[in-house]
């Protein structure tokens, strides 16, 4: 276990493998999912309504940026982690000192992840 334990985490990713990898990491850390989505849509409303402590967001949502859900994460006050296959030195300027992971990660680069993200 880490520190990590009872978190509430939102998972915002496109891809189905790197979903059930993000999931598995994130419960071997003691994590909550509270829900895994797969579409900005369901991810705004998610965002925007459900009580969450961190979130994980994919960049690039089947061709539609994860930023809207970020804005609204921010609004609320809740960190989150951008992970992107598209490298990290692409986020907009108000995002830019936000932890971003580069996929494929290992467990031990999320944790960090979440450690910057807490301290936000």
């Amino acid at each position: 276990m880490s520190g990590f334990s009872g978190l509430r985490v939102l998972i915002v990713e496109d891809e189905g493998l790197v979903a059930l990898m993000i999931e598995d990491m994130l419960q071997d850390l003691g994590c909550e999912i509270v829900a895994s989505v797969s579409r900005l849509s369901k991810g705004r409303t998610i965002a925007t309504t459900v009580p969450v402590d961190l979130a994980v967001l994919d960049v690039n949502l089947a061709g539609q940026p994860s930023f809207p859900i970020a804005e609204i994460l921010q609004k609320r006050q809740i960190p989150f982690i951008f992970s992107t296959g598209y490298g990290i030195d692409g986020l907009p300027q108000e995002f830019a000192t936000r932890p971003a992971i580069g996929k494929p990660f290992s467990s031990s680069d999320l944790q960090r992840a979440i450690a910057v993200a807490m301290e936000f």
